[in-house]
């Protein structure tokens, strides 16, 4: 039975926070019973946060392994976004590969192959798709995972900053954040790099 390992990130925008990226290792069974479940398995903005979260429990208690990758804002200032989604989707093949050691083949969601070149992957087989994470179950799931992970960190986030409402925003960039920016300035969880972090310092409302 064919086990395709789904890969897909998210947080890539963000203004504050992690970039997170998740894999997932789905065979058919766990695919079949993920697809006759009462929730669509799709892209995770399409879906609610009440969706999200239950399909959140169902790949977990269904699907062969899962590895979530985490990538820091100081890591992502010093490397640059596109260096850090590949050590992202990296670190989650790592963790995934803790308990998965047996798969057929990595599609990872957009149209670069982030793992061209990339050493101790169990496959070749390795594609690039464009909206994979809303078509192909194994990446709708990975990204499902990590939009989950990610929410719930900036949730947590929220409890240490209430002032900057990371709990409704995750980190993107809205009015809200950016007021918040204004009156409050910077914290050591944005991302320095990002031009409107940047505006903050030049203009001193640290």
């Amino acid at each position: 039975m064919a086990v395709v390992v789904g890969i897909d990130e998210v947080g890539r925008g963000c203004w504050a926070g992690p970039l997170v990226a998740a894999a997932v290792a789905l065979d058919g069974e766990a695919k079949r019973h993920l697809e006759d479940g009462p929730i669509e398995l799709r892209d995770s903005k399409k879906l609610s946060q009440k969706n999200r979260e239950a399909l959140d429990a169902a790949i977990r208690s269904q699907v062969k392994s899962i590895g979530v990758g985490w990538v820091t804002p100081g890591e992502i200032d010093k490397l640059g976004l596109t260096k850090s989604v590949r050590l992202a989707m990296l670190r989650a093949v790592k963790e995934l590969h803790l308990t998965c050691n047996d798969y057929d083949q990595i599609i990872i969601d957009g149209n670069l192959n982030f793992f061209k070149n990339a050493e101790g992957l169990k496959t070749t087989n390795i594609q690039a798709i464009i909206k994979a994470d809303d078509t192909v179950p194994a990446v709708s799931a990975a990204s499902i995972i990590a939009k989950v992970a990610r929410d719930n960190y900036m949730r947590e986030l929220a409890l240490k900053f209430p002032e900057y409402g990371f709990d409704q925003h995750v980190g993107y960039g809205t009015a809200a954040h950016s007021a918040a920016l204004k009156q409050h300035g910077v914290t050591k969880h944005h991302r320095m790099s990002y031009e409107p972090i940047k505006k903050v310092v030049r203009h001193g409302s640290m």
